[in-house]
């Protein structure tokens, strides 16, 4: 098959999966064509089944913000036509399922005879839960689902909260996010842990965009609440706009020397390698794919029994799920983890099983088999 992705380049779940997905369906033989602003930070090395395209926004002064969603669909229908593609992948209902409609609609006015590509959409999350609970967007966010081929979801939770909220005409398909274990397995790195310092005390770890839903005040306070109590070193992989508050807030608990802020990694297999658990305490994840790649690394999770979280963390097997803001029951189930090696142990080794059941072939012919339903009218 000839299939398009599009999706957002920048650090995130989403992102992550289309590239990995592309990159899997790549290595069955299929062609792929990337569509976003940069290169989807999780590519990698190119391939000769994967081409990317670079869509370059119009900036003109009379237009305070540049026509991102037109040039992407101006982008999409021009590689649609030459290259023939059978089927366009839109990872987030807004701007790209949009866009490729779009896209579809100058296809069939350029030639009445172009063959049109079938439109699959996933839905991440964020499409959903926070654009989309927007009054001003929900009728975009409804008719960018309703339009498409195909809808499928990350999750059970996200396929439920999509049909709350917009009793969509499309039947939607939960294909679950995955993790390619042949990448993410543990593999302790000495020389590593001696670079950034440490010595023999439990690594906590948490990766994300800092977003406010990530709930970082809730780390900072739970790993405050550790320090107390044993030999720990916290270590906050990634970016965004609530990093700033917590690095005041590490300085004024006087903690700065047992937090790592390392900032965006794109190689996260050697931090999680050395990581004991991991803190996800989020108000909600559709799915939280950073846990699942934690797990795929032996790492248990202390994770909020919010979202998606509950569909594959079983608690006490893989670490435990505590309601949203409960920072003392956090504390005490990361003690119970960081305290007691042999019950570490057995979640580490249960994590890995866990992880094994979401490999990456696994889910990538389930979406194989729903392009192919797609493209013949029988999904």
């Amino acid at each position: 098959m000839k299939i398009g992705i599009s999706c957002h380049h920048t650090y995130g779940g989403s992102g992550a999966i289309a590239a990995e997905l592309g990159k899997a369906l790549a290595g069955r033989g299929h062609i792929v064509h990337f569509f976003s602003q940069a290169a989807p930070f999780r590519l990698g090395t190119f391939s000769k089944n994967i081409f990317y395209h670079e869509v370059e926004a119009m900036h003109y002064p009379l237009f305070e913000c540049p026509f991102y969603s037109l040039a992407l669909a101006s982008k999409i229908a021009e590689v649609a036509f030459y290259e023939k593609l059978d089927v366009v992948h839109a990872h987030y209902a807004i701007p790209h399922a949009l866009s490729a409609m779009l896209a579809r609609q100058m296809l069939e006015d350029k030639c009445a005879e172009a063959r049109c590509f079938r439109l699959a959409t996933t839905l991440h999350g964020t499409d959903i839960t926070v654009v989309g609970a927007d009054s001003g967007m929900q009728d975009v966010v409804r008719l960018a689902i309703n339009k498409s081929d195909g809808v499928t979801a990350v999750s059970g939770y996200l396929r439920d909260e999509t049909n709350r909220m917009f009793s969509p005409k499309k039947e939607i398909t939960v294909i679950p996010n995955f993790v390619d274990t042949s990448v993410f397995f543990r593999s302790p790195d000495q020389d590593l842990r001696g670079h950034l310092g440490l010595g023999n005390e439990k690594i906590v770890i948490h990766i994300s965009n800092f977003r406010p839903v990530k709930c970082i005040g809730d780390i900072v306070r739970v790993f405050h609440a550790l320090t107390a109590r044993i030999d720990v070193t916290m270590l906050f992989v990634g970016d965004g706009p609530e990093r700033s508050a917590a690095e005041l807030r590490v300085r004024e608990l006087g903690i700065a020397d047992r937090v790592r802020f390392l900032g965006k990694i794109d190689e996260i297999v050697p931090l999680l390698s050395l990581a004991d658990i991991m803190l996800m305490p989020s108000n909600v994840e559709s799915f939280g794919l950073a846990a699942l790649e934690a797990m795929a690394c032996g790492v248990p999770v202390i994770a909020t029994d919010a979202g998606g979280f509950p569909e594959f963390v079983v608690p006490g097997l893989h670490g435990y799920l505590l309601p949203p803001g409960d920072i003392e029951g956090m504390t005490e189930k990361a003690l119970l983890l960081l305290s007691d090696e042999p019950h570490l142990k057995a979640c580490s080794e249960a994590c890995i099983l866990q992880a094994k059941r979401y490999e990456t072939a696994l889910l990538v012919e389930r979406y194989e088999a729903y392009y192919s339903g797609l493209i013949t009218g029988t999904a």
